[in-house]
């Protein structure tokens, strides 16, 4: 028997037509403030550079926690290749502040995508001294934990400065979240005591292809560090209950197109990608209750596909919301 759901959220890539990125960015907000009114438990949006998608998801979400009162905001994913730890810890205390203590960054690591195009425009000086490994997300939990940042605090004429990270937010080191693909990953950041992102996307790294199964072992590697930690899966959900027959054949149309790069493991890496769930409710739910990983965690954040239109949102998340979420026990 699968967990009932303890979190029901949704996650957005926040697209936008460069012709007028302002309505995208508006999409997303009022995308969020639907998800509260639905009774969402949480809201994710991702992050894109040089795309057209949110390029700074922590504006995005400022913006939205003044928007909402209720619903946690979440990141998935800030690639910190692109940020320093030190002011991307300020940021985050700062809209989790003002959102009253709602935000979850999630995080990862690695160069950044199109590193050799981007490097010399990102790091003109220090990109080959750049460190990408898990050091980065460390620096960025000990300042969002509290570890000093410099040697000195005190008052230095009429200026007074801290020798932590400001403003410091009480409980946002324990929501933040590494965003994993791999067995190691699942144990860095239980090792870390950091909750878990689980995607669509995990590597082979074994003999097995079998995506539920991989996942369920990262699940179980992450808990068997961190058993009080939460995980999150972010599986692509679209419920086709209220759509009409048009969205049903646009839906069915997408998930078909998507679905060769999930017979097998992809590229050297080896990344198996998920098939995408399109059915009715129940269909769906039939599905997940199926699903090896899915069945010991409480908590989703449902993926909305990335080129769909609002109106589409729309309608996957009403059912998510009063169709799917009930079937699995939210």
């Amino acid at each position: 028997m699968s967990r009932p759901l303890r979190k029901l959220g949704f996650l957005t890539i926040g697209l936008f037509d460069a012709a007028d990125p302002r309505r995208g960015h508006e999409s997303t907000l009022e995308i969020i403030e639907l998800g509260e009114r639905l009774g969402f438990d949480s809201a994710w949006v991702r992050h894109r550079h040089l795309q057209y998608g949110i390029s700074s998801p922590v504006a995005v979400l400022a913006a939205a926690s003044q928007r909402t009162s209720r619903i946690e905001l979440g990141t998935a994913v800030i690639p910190l290749g692109w940020e320093n730890p030190l002011r991307l810890a300020e940021d985050l205390a700062t809209v989790d502040l003002l959102s009253g203590g709602r935000l979850n960054p999630g995080l990862s690591v690695g160069p950044p995508m199109r590193w050799d195009e981007v490097k010399h425009a990102l790091y003109p000086d220090t990109a080959d001294a750049e460190d990408f490994s898990y050091g980065r997300v460390q620096r960025l939990l000990d300042f969002v934990r509290g570890e000093p940042a410099t040697g000195f605090s005190g008052t230095e004429g009429f200026e007074v400065f801290s020798d932590r990270v400001q403003p410091q937010s009480p409980g946002l080191g324990e929501r933040l979240w590494y965003g994993g693909a791999s067995l190691r990953s699942a144990e860095w950041a239980g090792k870390h005591a950091m909750n878990f992102l689980t995607s669509s996307v995990v590597k082979a790294e074994g003999e097995s292809t079998d995506f539920a199964e991989i996942q369920l072992s990262h699940v179980r590697a992450f808990r068997e560090h961190h058993p009080a930690g939460r995980i999150s899966q972010g599986l692509v959900v679209i419920p086709t209950d209220s759509a009409t027959p048009e969205q049903r054949a646009k839906y069915e149309a997408y998930a078909e197109k998507r679905l060769p790069r999930t017979a097998e493991p992809q590229g050297p890496a080896r990344m198996l990608f998920s098939p995408d769930f399109v059915g009715t409710s129940a269909e769906i739910a039939e599905r997940l209750h199926a699903h090896q990983a899915f069945r010991e965690i409480d908590e989703v954040a449902f993926a909305l596909p990335f080129t769909f239109e609002h109106e589409d949102y729309v309608q996957i998340l009403t059912d998510i919301a009063e169709r799917l979420g009930p079937l699995l026990g939210r």
